[in-house]
């Protein structure tokens, strides 16, 4: 049985830093970053022991995807965001967190990685504040390998209201 995922202080500081950046330039909300690590140790908690792959859906600032990748080393992860400018911080990050061999960055709308990359799955999805339920379920679906983990949660301060389909 796998140990529960944690962080050392060292690479605690280092996310804190890392995201402080992104969180600087607008990449990620607010909130205080202890906060936003605590948050998305939450899915490190539910994928560590269980999953060797996943893929995070907007990452954004790397929230949760770059928690995951220091928390639980023998999962390999994958970010995905739209944007460029996103996508060029994430790389940039991951060479600084030293994860290159662990994370790999893809720029793309999440609607066509079935497209850009048939059959490929991962054991595991994850989205932090990136749609609706069903939306986020209709894009994670066709990513998933038959049996896998889906973890998607609201950002903390989030009042719930996209998760009202209309």
């Amino acid at each position: 049985m796998s140990s529960a995922p944690a962080l050392s202080p060292e690479n605690r500081k280092k996310l804190l830093d890392a995201l402080g950046d992104a969180q600087r330039i607008g990449m990620l909300g607010n909130r205080p970053l202890e906060q936003v690590i605590d948050h998305s140790m939450g899915f490190a908690q539910a994928l560590n022991g269980k999953v060797n792959t996943v893929i995070d859906l907007g990452s954004g600032g790397g929230d949760p995807g770059l928690v995951i990748a220091l928390a639980c080393p023998d999962i390999q992860v994958t970010l995905v965001d739209r944007r460029s400018k996103r996508t060029d911080l994430l790389v940039r990050l991951v060479g600084r967190l030293g994860i290159q061999a662990q994370v790999e960055v893809i720029e793309a709308d999440v609607a066509d990685l079935p497209i850009r990359f048939p059959g490929r799955t991962w054991a595991a999805v994850t989205s932090r504040g990136f749609g609706s339920p069903t939306y986020t379920a209709e894009h994670a679906a066709p990513l998933l390998l038959p049996g896998g983990l889906f973890a998607v949660s609201e950002p903390p301060e989030g009042d719930g209201s996209r998760w009202i389909d209309p």
